[in-house]
């Protein structure tokens, strides 16, 4: 299936829940039936937290030991592993509805409800996950 990608910036609009223009309809289904769409969509959710993982950790880190008149500094490892935690949640939940949450894309695209579930399942890929 030949479609054309959208830019990066046109794809990190995508990523937090933009609509594309039409020209990149097909592309969007791809995205949501191709071999690789659920490793697709986890590293969607990624490049979705990473932002909000980074300013979490300054603030848990650079704005205690610096901006507080009192610093009480939060141990390093201790933020890495709250942050390492609340990525593996955020991953378990959104991935566990990952077919859904493709079928809500598709939708917002012009696509019929169903139809990312139905090619996957014509193209002989799990039309759900898991």
């Amino acid at each position: 299936m030949e479609s054309k990608r959208p830019g990066p910036f046109r794809w990190l609009r995508y990523v937090y829940g933009g609509r594309l223009p039409p020209r990149y309809r097909e592309w969007v289904l791809h995205d949501a039936t191709a071999k690789t769409w659920l490793l697709r969509f986890t590293l969607r959710i990624l490049a979705e937290a990473l932002p909000w993982l980074v300013a979490a950790f300054l603030v848990l880190t650079f704005y205690t030991l610096v901006l507080v008149p009192v610093p009480v500094p939060v141990p390093v490892p201790v933020v890495l592993a709250a942050l390492v935690l609340s990525l593996l949640l955020t991953l378990f939940l959104t991935v566990t509805s990952a077919d859904e949450l493709a079928e809500v894309r598709l939708t917002r695209h012009g696509f019929p409800p169903g139809t990312g579930k139905a090619v996957r399942k014509r193209l002989g890929r799990p039309g759900t996950w898991p």
